[in-house]
């Protein structure tokens, strides 16, 4: 099978060279890569002319779009059999595409999506996110995991379509604000066969602080509202979650501030939290240090997505405002 990856790129010539680098030691080699820079001032020319003799790479320059049209862009001009959507800030295993291979000729699916990880080179900030994005107590293990709750969507960070699906479905409709869970609730509804291949997982950097983080994960809240725009039953109580983290966060302060009765059990509970967050991160991360910071990431991600989801569930679906 031949593999077309398509990478978006704004204004990070840097994360390219590292995600290219690592494509270099793909065990599969039957593939190529398209970089579509969408419009950056600050562009990975010369880094892309480094690896235009190491791999099968295309390069292509356009005005800013957006991620969501920029992948169309891609898929428009990819020859594989098989599209494969990479974030920038990924790095891929060495045996990543050799996986999905393997998976796809014995069990070929139309779409896949794989999990992410943190790598050992990330920094304990880095890891205490991958963390926060990745546990069952702060996204119900809808990113990545078999035992998630409810339909598997995959995310453009690891995402693959056949051709047929982009000769059917098309691209992206929305290139920003939950463009890729639209997109994949949007594959199903096509009776396209989805799922996930868990081995197939890379390394992603996310956000290098917990500001940077805060404010996608706001920007990620908001996104689910646009989402439910286009597709009303796609959402889930399991979405409200950060949503009622949040207010019941409200509450607590208020319980605590003006000493209700039920301040004490408000306490119980969150510290029950806590300590599960912490244990449970300490076990998969074997440091005291990344599961105290897991506790910080895992509050900023509910408190950010929650806002940013109560923000345009006001405006968008009560006060019905665009």
């Amino acid at each position: 099978m031949f593999f077309s990856i398509i990478v978006p790129l704004f204004n990070r010539p840097q994360e390219i060279k590292e995600l290219l680098e690592s494509l270099c030691q793909q065990t599969y080699k039957n593939f190529e890569v398209l970089v579509i820079e969408d419009g950056s001032t600050n562009n990975a020319a010369e880094i892309i002319n480094i690896y235009k003799g190491k791999l099968d790479l295309k390069y292509f320059v356009k005005e800013n779009e957006g991620q969501g049209f920029t992948r169309n862009f891609g898929f428009e001009r990819a020859s594989g059999d098989y599209f494969i959507i990479f974030d920038s800030d990924c790095l891929i295993p060495f045996n990543y595409l050799e996986i999905v291979n393997r998976e796809l000729t014995e069990k070929y699916l139309d779409a896949f999506g794989g999990p992410d990880d943190a790598h050992p080179s990330f920094t304990p900030t880095q890891k205490a996110i991958s963390y926060a994005m990745t546990s069952l107590f702060t996204t119900g293990g809808t990113r990545g995991n078999k035992k998630g709750i409810g339909q598997f969507h995959p995310r453009s960070f690891n995402m693959g379509i056949s051709r047929n699906v982009w000769e059917t479905a098309g691209g992206f409709k929305i290139t920003r604000l939950g463009e890729d869970i639209e997109y994949s609730i949007r594959i199903h509804s096509l009776g396209f066969k989805i799922g996930l291949i868990q081995p197939a997982k890379v390394f992603h950097k996310r956000r290098t602080n917990f500001y940077k983080f805060y404010k996608q994960l706001h920007f990620f809240g908001r996104a689910r509202i646009n989402v439910y725009m286009f597709f009303p039953k796609g959402l889930k109580l399991v979405h409200f979650f950060p949503a009622f983290f949040t207010l019941g966060l409200v509450f607590t302060l208020l319980a605590n501030i003006f000493n209700w009765y039920i301040s004490e059990l408000c306490n119980f509970i969150l510290a029950v939290f806590i300590l599960l967050i912490f244990f449970d991160s300490l076990v998969k991360n074997k440091s005291l240090k990344i599961a105290f910071l897991s506790i910080i990431a895992s509050f900023t991600m509910l408190i950010a997505y929650g806002f940013g989801f109560i923000q345009d569930f006001c405006k968008r679906v009560i006060l019905k405002l665009s």
